[in-house]
């Protein structure tokens, strides 16, 4: 008797189950027919998509890839990706962009209209092919941490990768940088990543950055205190070349 019970509640599930997959592949398809409907995405496709195989199949990783990571760092002007096969094996450095403007100082945003670039852990949130700065990617600023350590300040809001080489508060590549970049992103996302990670740091977090960060923001306490909570998943990274989860202490503080 519990067996048959057993049987049919799987059943049931799997009934449940089927639609709800079959709505999130079509909604999947829908998304990539738009993108590709637009122009400048279907241009960057065509035109980067089989050497982008080519440099993902160089360090033995899948095409389309399934998972990929973002890694900036702003005094280095520097944009990595990175990518990995599945959720168990280590990423790979698969290519590195140069950010080609950047506004502010090093250390975090924390209100609207201050030109900073954010810094900490995020995720692509959106899409927009038809960008006035060619193709963007819209990160999830302000995420937990930016509400709780932000103050009574207004956020602000709209922080894309994005093409132009323009900025007040954005990261921003080359047209052909953000061609490329979107084009993977795309795959990723249609092949199954649903948030793809993109991690913001000052500098490399090593010890030599952070006795600069040290000496160059002495009088910037607070900067100190938030840098040396994203050093413990930098640290880590580096260490084991997979992500820590992504944890808030109540006050706004990440926690590894």
């Amino acid at each position: 008797m519990f067996r048959k019970t057993r049987h049919i509640l799987l059943v049931v599930i799997i009934l449940i189950a089927l639609p709800v997959f079959a709505q999130a592949q079509t909604d999947i398809q829908n998304f990539k027919d738009f993108q590709l409907s637009c122009t400048r995405v279907s241009e960057a496709w065509k035109k980067f998509n089989d050497s982008l195989a080519k440099d993902f199949k160089k360090k033995g990783i899948a095409y389309p890839p399934k998972d990929i990571f973002l890694r900036a760092f702003k005094a280095q002007n520097e944009l990595e990706l990175w990518g990995r096969n599945n959720e168990t094996s280590e990423y790979k450095l698969i290519k590195l962009y140069h950010i080609c403007a950047l506004s502010g100082l090093l250390g975090p945003k924390r209100a609207e209209g201050d030109h900073q670039v954010p810094e900490g852990y995020y995720f692509i949130e959106d899409f927009n092919p038809k960008s006035d700065y060619h193709l963007s990617l819209l990160l999830n600023y302000p995420n937990y941490s930016d509400n709780k350590l932000g103050g009574k300040a207004r956020r602000g809001g709209d922080i894309y990768i994005h093409g132009g080489c323009v900025t007040v508060g954005c990261m921003p590549m080359t047209d052909q940088g953000i061609q490329e970049i979107y084009t993977i992103c795309l795959n990723a996302k249609v092949n199954g990543e649903e948030n793809i990670p993109v991690h913001i740091f000052p500098t490399r977090l090593t010890k030599q950055g952070i006795a600069y960060l040290e000496r160059e923001y002495i009088n910037y306490p607070e900067k100190q205190t938030f840098w040396n909570t994203l050093k413990a998943g930098y640290d880590y990274f580096e260490k084991n070349h997979k992500l820590l989860p992504v944890m808030y202490a109540p006050d706004g503080q990440y926690v590894n």
